[in-house]
């Protein structure tokens, strides 16, 4: 069976001029129409490709990449609004819909939002939402310490950031654990803090732990290597600085330099560092 709103790799079973028909299985055959990338197609031949519907609401397959799929997340553009709701711009020939009645508050156009795709099981179609919520939480796992997780940053709040884990749970990135530039509907690598009993996740994004700190050595002696042997943020720099030249926090920091202190490789001189 072809999965709606999800990549599927599905056969070629005959040509026609306008496309390429391909075995849909229980969903009939559907088109790959030659502008969707059906051009060079072959009988037999398999191919990978997404489904969703076209302006008659009608099965349609395209090679073309969609900034979103349905249960993922993601910030796009809305392109416009009429009577039916909000239309939105997901890299595809039919914008996608966002219904007045899944805005947590109402858009216009111009604007981008976050939003998640879904199939609305009454129409069939692939529809957005603003309301993440509904869609969080429901399943169960566990996250272990450190473990390294992929996270989408959703709006920002008085604590940091509010971000999707994995695409099943809400998260946390406090503003005094980030040291790099984010931004709403960034989609990055981050690390489990701690799970909290409210089935939430704490979350960093610098690696944690010795792993951390080594990285981080082996970066300041890239930065030596290149400044002649000496770096002006020691010890004793401000935290600013520190966080400027090297995205991490002053206590980072100063256990990376005192390891490559320990191992004789620097030392401090002149309020900052002078490589041995």
């Amino acid at each position: 069976m072809a999965d709606l709103g999800e990549w599927n790799s599905l056969e070629v079973v005959r040509l026609e001029e306008r496309g390429a028909y391909l075995d849909g299985h229980e969903c009939g055959e559907i088109l790959l129409p030659t502008y969707e990338g059906g051009q060079g197609a072959e009988v037999g031949s398999w191919m990978r490709v997404f489904i969703y519907n076209d302006s008659e609401d009608r099965l349609i397959a395209t090679t073309k990449e969609p900034k979103i799929t349905v249960g993922e997340c993601a910030a796009l553009r809305v392109v416009q609004v009429n009577q039916a709701g909000a239309f939105l711009d997901w890299g595809l020939s039919k914008d996608l819909m966002l219904p007045f009645g899944e805005q947590k508050r109402k858009v216009s156009e111009g604007v981008t939002v976050m939003v998640q795709a879904y199939v609305d099981e009454q129409s069939g179609r692939i529809a957005a939402t603003t309301k993440l919520g509904r869609f969080l939480g429901k399943e169960r796992r566990t996250f272990l310490e450190d473990e390294q997780v992929d996270i989408i940053v959703v709006r920002r709040s008085t604590n940091g950031y509010n971000v999707i884990v994995e695409g099943t749970h809400w998260g946390m990135i406090y503003h005094d654990q980030i040291f790099q530039p984010v931004s709403l509907g960034d989609k990055l690598k981050g690390y489990v803090l701690q799970l909290r009993e409210d089935d939430k996740v704490d979350i960093i994004l610098q690696k944690p732990g010795a792993e951390k700190v080594g990285t981080l050595a082996e970066q300041i002696m890239s930065k030596l290597q290149q400044g002649n042997g000496f770096l002006d943020v020691g010890d004793k720099s401000d935290a600013l600085a520190i966080q400027a030249m090297f995205g991490v926090s002053k206590k980072t920091y100063k256990k990376a330099l005192g390891k490559l202190y320990k191992e004789r490789k620097i030392v401090f001189a002149d309020g900052g560092v002078k490589l041995l």
